[in-house]
C-alpha cells in the first residue's frame, strides 16, 4: 500500500480564513458590542483572515471593564499582555 501523501491547499486555507469565516468572525463582533452597551462600535475588515475590531470609550473600560467582560460572555478568551 502506498503511503497517503498530504498537499496543503493554500488557495483553499486562504479562502476558508478570509471569506468562508468572515460571517463568523462579524456575528461575534456584534454580539460582544451588544453586550459591552449601546456606545461600543464594531469595523469589520479583512487582512489575509477575516477580522473585526470592537471599541468602546476608553473611561468605560478602565473603570468597568465592560468589552473584556463582554467578549468574556461571549466565549472569547481574555489574557493580559
Amino acid at each position: 500500500m502506498a503511503d497517503p501523501k498530504f498537499k496543503l491547499d493554500r488557495a483553499g486555507g486562504a479562502e476558508v480564513l478570509k471569506e468562508l469565516a468572515a460571517a463568523h468572525v462579524n456575528e461575534l463582533a456584534r454580539q460582544i458590542a451588544a453586550a459591552a452597551g449601546a456606545d461600543a462600535e464594531v469595523e469589520t475588515y479583512s487582512t489575509d483572515r477575516a477580522a473585526a475590531s470592537v471599541g468602546v470609550p476608553a473611561h468605560r473600560q478602565a473603570t468597568d471593564g465592560v468589552l473584556s467582560r463582554a467578549a468574556a460572555a461571549a466565549g472569547v478568551e481574555v489574557r493580559l499582555k
